[in-house]
C-alpha cells in the first residue's frame, strides 16, 4: 500500500513527510513501458510532485512539477492533487543510459542540468502560482532542495530514489521531504544534516524496512509525533468527457473536412495512454454544437 505520513519534531521546530510508492511508480512504468533510467527519473518526480500535493491545503488544488535540464530523456512531468495521488510521464520514456561509475541509475545524465524545475500550484484562482529554479544536478532531490530554498523562502533536505529490479519492474520507491521552521536551534539543524549524511539508502530502507524507519533514521534522537497518514496510488483524471472538450477546440471547418471525408480521429492521454476514437458523426455533432 502506498502512503505519506507525516511528523512533528524538535519541538514543533520540524516538519517532516515521507512516501512509499513502489505500486505507483510500478504502474507508471507498466502504463509508458519505461526503461529503469527513465523509471527513476519519472519515478523521483512522481515521488516529489504528491509529497508536495499532499501538502497543500486547498481540497481541489493540484502542483505540477517540470523538470527540463537539456537531457536526452526531455522534460519530465508529474501532476498531483491535494490528497497526493498522482500521475506523470516523460517525454523519452524509452531512453536508457550505462549505470553511473558508482552503479546507480544515470538520472542526472538523462535529464541534464542546463534547464529548470517548474513547480505551479493551481488553487482555483485566475491563475496559478508558478516558481521556478535552475537545476542543481539533474538528479530532482537536490534540485528540489534548491526550489524550496530559492524559490519559497523554505530551508529544507529532500531525499528521492527508486530501486529497480532485475527484470525491471520497481522494487523499491519513495522519498522524503524536511522542512524546518524559522529559527530552528542550530544545534537541531546540525544534527538534521548529520543524521541524512549518515543514514542508509533511501531506497535500500524502504525495501527492507519499511517507511517507519525513514523516520527513525532522519529524526535520529529526536522526538517525534505522527500527524497524518494519507494513502495514494498513481491516478488519472481524464475522461471522454474532457477529452471532447478538448477536440471541441478545433476550428469548426477542420471538424466538417474530417468527417466529411469519413475520417475518425483518436486521441490518446499523455499520463494514461486511455485511447478516445470520435466517429465521423460525433466530430460533425461536435461541429454542428460550435454554431450553436
Amino acid at each position: 500500500m502506498d502512503k505519506i505520513i507525516r511528523a512533528l519534531a524538535g519541538d514543533g521546530n520540524i516538519k517532516m513527510s515521507v512516501i512509499t510508492a513502489r505500486d505507483t511508480v510500478e504502474r507508471a512504468r507498466q502504463i509508458h513501458s519505461l526503461t529503469p533510467t527513465a523509471s527513476a527519473a519519472l519515478g523521483r518526480t512522481l515521488c516529489a510532485a504528491s509529497l508536495m500535493g499532499e501538502m497543500m491545503k486547498e481540497d481541489d488544488g493540484s502542483l505540477t512539477i517540470r523538470v527540463n535540464g537539456g537531457g536526452p530523456i526531455g522534460s519530465v512531468v508529474a501532476v498531483s492533487d491535494s490528497s497526493g495521488n498522482v500521475r506523470g510521464y516523460v517525454e523519452n520514456p524509452g531512453l536508457d543510459l550505462p549505470l553511473r561509475s558508482d552503479g546507480k541509475l544515470d538520472v542526472g545524465g538523462a535529464v541534464g542540468q542546463d534547464g529548470m524545475l517548474t513547480v505551479s500550484r493551481d488553487i482555483g484562482l485566475r491563475e496559478p502560482y508558478i516558481g521556478s529554479t535552475e537545476l542543481v544536478s539533474g538528479e530532482i532531490a537536490e534540485d528540489l532542495s534548491s526550489y524550496l530554498l530559492s524559490s519559497e523562502q523554505i530551508p529544507s533536505a529532500c531525499g528521492l530514489g527508486v530501486l529497480v529490479d532485475t527484470d525491471r519492474t520497481i522494487k523499491a520507491a519513495g522519498g522524503f521531504i524536511v522542512q524546518l521552521l524559522p529559527f530552528a536551534p542550530e544545534e537541531l539543524i546540525e544534527k538534521l544534516e548529520d543524521n541524512i549524511f549518515f543514514m542508509d539508502q533511501l531506497t535500500t530502507i524502504l525495501a527492507e524496512d519499511g517507511i517507519e524507519e525513514v523516520f527513525r533514521q532522519v529524526l535520529k534522537g529526536l522526538d517525534y509525533q505522527i500527524l497524518s497518514e494519507t494513502e495514494v496510488e498513481y491516478r488519472c483524471y481524464c475522461s471522454r468527457e474532457r477529452v471532447e472538450e478538448a477536440v471541441s477546440c478545433i476550428e469548426k471547418a477542420e471538424l466538417e473536412d474530417m468527417a466529411a471525408e469519413g475520417r475518425e480521429i483518436s486521441v490518446s492521454c499523455q499520463f494514461c495512454d486511455a485511447e478516445y476514437t470520435f466517429t465521423p458523426q460525433e466530430l460533425r455533432a461536435i461541429a454542428d454544437a460550435k454554431r450553436e
